[in-house]
């Protein structure tokens, strides 16, 4: 297995963060000057999938769609503190909630549009015996990657499966958090770690590099369902109501369904 690199791994995390909420808050000087543009805050999960997406709404509005992809809690802050958007989609409910219970979404526009499942997977080539959440015991397991609970949605379903499964404490020492979904799956597909704990959907972008050992047990983590919604203060309501609609739209479900993606419970 390769050396887990911290450096590496860390300040590329805290560049792309302080790009991402610059570029959130530069647009806001575009959007004063460009009326055909919307921003979508959307979940890392999301992306490969709503890029997809915004190039169809694209062409069919004439509106670019400017993508801000990031944990769903690092957005949920990024707007409390007054970042502006147009539609906001999440990895889970409770970060939408939030955002709801202050008052900040345009009402009637939340709306559930996908789902998704908690996979356990490994570099392709490990020479590990993981074929369960169990084996993550083992004592020749490693470095297992999961999103930081704190503000990553899978994170917070990966929590609430180990300590479902009475895992969680044994495996405190052994975990690295990464700050968003898609960091657990580089890591993995690096075979910098062992193990990492990701949505199914992820794992369609990284067939090779990587192998699905189990699927988190039925009853060991809520549904997961991602919902989406219109920011209340945003600067074009009727294209940001749009771009959800095609999503939801056959056409927006059929490239959900092509990146991984189920539908909501």
């Amino acid at each position: 297995m390769k050396v887990f690199n911290k450096n590496r791994c860390v300040f590329p995390v805290i560049i792309l963060m302080l790009a991402t909420v610059t570029l959130t808050f530069t647009a806001s000087g575009v959007y004063a000057q460009k009326k055909n543009e919307i921003i979508v805050s959307a979940a890392s999960s999301l992306k490969n999938a709503f890029e997809k997406i915004g190039a169809i709404y694209e062409k069919q509005t004439g509106v670019r769609p400017n993508f801000n992809f990031a944990a769903s809690g690092v957005l949920q802050q990024q707007i409390e503190s007054g970042a502006p958007v147009d539609v906001f989609a999440g990895a889970a409910s409770l970060q939408m909630d939030n955002i709801q219970k202050k008052g900040l979404l345009m009402d009637g526009t939340r709306k559930d549009f996908a789902g998704n499942s908690l996979v356990l997977i490994t570099p392709v080539d490990s020479k590990l015996k993981i074929n369960s959440f169990q084996d993550l015991t083992d004592a020749k397991v490693g470095r297992i990657a999961i999103g930081n609970p704190k503000t990553v949605p899978a994170g917070q379903y990966a929590q609430e499966t180990l300590t479902t499964l009475k895992l969680w404490d044994k495996l405190q020492p052994r975990l690295i958090p990464a700050e968003n979904v898609r960091q657990v799956l580089d890591y993995v597909s690096r075979d910098e770690v062992d193990a990492g704990l990701v949505y199914s959907s992820d794992t369609v972008i990284a067939q090779g590099k990587i192998r699905i050992v189990a699927e988190a047990p039925e009853g060991t983590v809520a549904a997961i369902t991602y919902p989406i919604a219109v920011l209340k203060d945003s600067a074009n309501h009727a294209a940001a109501i749009k771009f959800i609609e095609i999503v939801l739209s056959k056409d927006g479900k059929a490239i959900l369904a092509e990146y991984g993606f189920i539908e909501p419970k």
